[in-house]
């Protein structure tokens, strides 16, 4: 990536890693004066968090104000959010060393609580702010302070991801940089406000620009624009000059680069924030739009900025810059003074840091020295407590080896006992199975039986027709029924469309003789209440056969499904000749009914414990004939 390209991120890293980036959509204006009104101890982390949510300006006047209501406290030294809001003063104004003394002045209550993890990250902060590598060092304090934060679930957790993205950013590792950024908006607790969603454009921006993707960049670039445009944010406005700069930089049309450069530029220098980058940015566009005196100017006005604040490193890139610059005048004697600078520079840094990291070494030896020792230490005292504990346990081992034995034959045998009666339990089951498998076979029998008779009615009576009708619905009926034999329960639903295709064949053989209607409890679920096959059939068999047949007016049939005292209720109820004396072919077929059904509710429901029975009454009385049947199982859900 070119000299343009480097300094632009670090720039836009600057801009909106440390300040946030929009105004509340809300009017903030609105929300201060209850938060100036708040006494010297109060909780003002809520107003420090929604920070996140605005613009520049309206910090500055938040911070301007508590630092004047609590600069008025004659307890301030003591109130942590005092040298807070003053830390923040200094910086607004350029004041960094007396701001980061103002921070350390900030003392929590208990250890590690949530003020110290502010002072902590703003302190970190201050060091990361030139945009320079991340030393070793330096990432250390910011992971042991993330660690605490994590353990003690603070409310300022997401600062210290918001902080490890930036150091890996800055140290050239978009990977990490990418995976602590996406960590630090999922925690954010403003993360849906339009203020943190543009700032996370500006980050994508920022990664696309390093792997020099410059579709995704202008893409990230128009959405950062957007929602700046909507917030009313006009630094996050002119920031996106600066990210176009870098498009058309990338686009090598340098004229429209330096065209963006200046807005931006002129943007800072107009809100006195300007800072050394932004000096070489621009002179940078100078040098690619062959304007190599303007860059010259700006490249030193950067060093002379940068020289200014003693608190930061110096960088070698404005003598980089000036290094092409004068290069492209012929200017090679100040050419070469650039590179001996840069090069002096670089080396500088290069060193600091071997210092720094040799520094590591010999704590982490040292560090580690210690560490043997005390592993060596505890070895002996575990050595020791292993010994006593082995002679305590020498004088129980015959014992313990004794229960052992015990234990192991009496578990073998009562397993051994267990394992014969589950195969006594399983026969069992296998043989009620086939009885109750054998029991509901009785009944397809006889209703075959009955349903060919009509048949074999109907086409001895001529009626083609209603034959092959009949036949039909014939052969689906005994389908379903053939199915339905090998279940042990059918769902309710099915239950009716058996007896619905059933009733239709009887109404086609006796027509005009009966009417029918079957009532479904609105509180049942026919798709899940289960019932077992072939169970209303034969009453209503022997209410068309038998008690309907030889009345002189029209039968009724009413067959109801509900539930009652926690039962499933089942009721057939017919208005025919009733239960006594009257011409019937078979006088066994109803008895043999409730036989069959008795047996089964015997199978399925009583000999495991549950409740059912069924009752068969006669109406024969001087107003109302028919007969009544009630059958009570228990409910079973699919």
């Amino acid at each position: 990536m070119n000299t343009i390209a480097k300094t632009l991120i670090t720039l836009c890293t600057i801009c909106f890693l440390i300040i946030p980036a929009c105004r509340n959509k809300e009017n903030p204006t609105k929300a201060e004066p209850q938060s100036v009104k708040k006494t010297a101890f109060s909780d003002n982390l809520p107003l420090i968090l929604s920070f996140d949510t605005l613009s520049v300006a309206a910090i500055k006047k938040i911070v301007y104000q508590q630092d004047s209501l609590l600069g008025k406290d004659p307890n301030k030294e003591s109130n942590p959010y005092y040298h807070y809001f003053h830390a923040r003063k200094y910086v607004f104004q350029k004041q960094r060393d007396s701001g980061l003394m103002a921070y350390q002045k900030m003392k929590g209550l208990n250890p590690n609580d949530d003020i110290e993890l502010l002072k902590t990250s703003r302190i970190l902060t201050h060091k990361m702010v030139d945009g320079s590598m991340v030393e070793p060092a330096l990432m250390g304090q910011i992971f042991a302070a993330l660690k605490i934060s994590e353990q003690r679930h603070s409310r300022l957790t997401h600062y210290f991801y918001d902080l490890l993205a930036r150091a890996y950013f800055q140290n050239g590792n978009e990977k990490k940089s990418i995976e602590y950024a996406a960590i630090y908006f999922k925690h954010n607790p403003f993360n849906t406000h339009l203020a943190v969603k543009q700032r996370y454009f500006d980050i994508s921006f920022l990664l696309a620009s390093r792997l020099g993707d410059f579709k995704k960049m202008a893409h990230y670039n128009v959405q950062a624009r957007r929602l700046a445009e909507q917030v009313g944010d006009s630094l996050a406005m002119a920031r996106t000059y600066d990210n176009e700069a870098q498009i058309y930089s990338l686009q090598q049309q340098s004229a429209k680069a330096l065209a963006c450069s200046k807005i931006y530029f002129n943007y800072l220098k107009k809100n006195n924030d300007l800072n050394g980058i932004a000096y070489n940015n621009l002179a940078t566009a100078f040098s690619q739009n062959k304007q190599p005196d303007s860059a010259i100017k700006y490249y030193k006005a950067g060093i002379a900025f940068e020289k200014r604040d003693t608190s930061v490193r110096q960088k070698e890139i404005y003598y980089n810059g000036l290094i092409e610059a004068y290069k492209m005048k012929g200017d090679f004697a100040h050419a070469l003074q650039a590179a001996d600078s840069a090069y002096s520079i670089e080396l500088r840094n290069y060193k600091a840091i071997e210092a720094v990291k040799v520094a590591e070494i010999h704590e982490k030896y040292q560090t580690e020295k210690k560490d043997q020792n005390i592993a060596a230490l505890n070895s002996r005292n575990k050595l020791n407590e292993t010994i006593i504990k082995q002679q305590r346990w020498t004088l129980f081992l015959a014992l313990i080896i004794f229960i052992s034995v015990v234990s192991f034959f009496y578990s073998f045998y009562r397993q051994q006992r267990l394992r014969e009666k589950n195969k006594l339990l399983k026969s069992e089951n296998q043989r009620l199975s086939v009885e109750q498998k054998m029991l509901q076979a009785q009944l397809n029998p006889h209703f075959i039986f009955n349903a060919i008779a009509n048949l074999q009615s109907l086409i001895a009576s001529g009626h083609a027709d209603e034959s092959v009708c009949y036949l039909r619905s014939f052969s689906e009926l005994l389908r379903s029924t053939l199915e339905q034999n090998r279940k042990d329960f059918i769902e309710i639903e099915e239950e009716i469309a058996s007896l619905n295709n059933y009733l239709r064949l009887q109404q086609m053989r006796y027509a005009d003789v009966f009417d029918y209607k079957i009532i479904v409890d609105d509180q049942l679920n026919l798709n899940e209440t289960l019932i077992p096959p072939m169970l209303v059939q034969p009453f209503v068999e022997n209410a068309i056969e038998h008690g309907f047949r030889n009345i002189g007016y029209k039968g009724l049939l009413a067959i109801s499904f509900k539930i009652k005292d926690g039962l499933l209720a089942i009721e057939i109820d017919d208005n025919g000749s009733g239960l006594g004396p009257k011409p019937i072919e078979n006088p066994k077929k109803q008895s043999l009914a409730q036989v069959i059904l008795k047996e089964r509710i015997d199978l399925l429901f009583t000999a495991n414990g549950q409740q059912a029975q069924f009752k068969v009454s006669n109406k024969q009385t001087s107003a109302v004939t028919g007969v009544f049947v009630e059958i009570l199982i228990p409910i079973v859900n699919d």
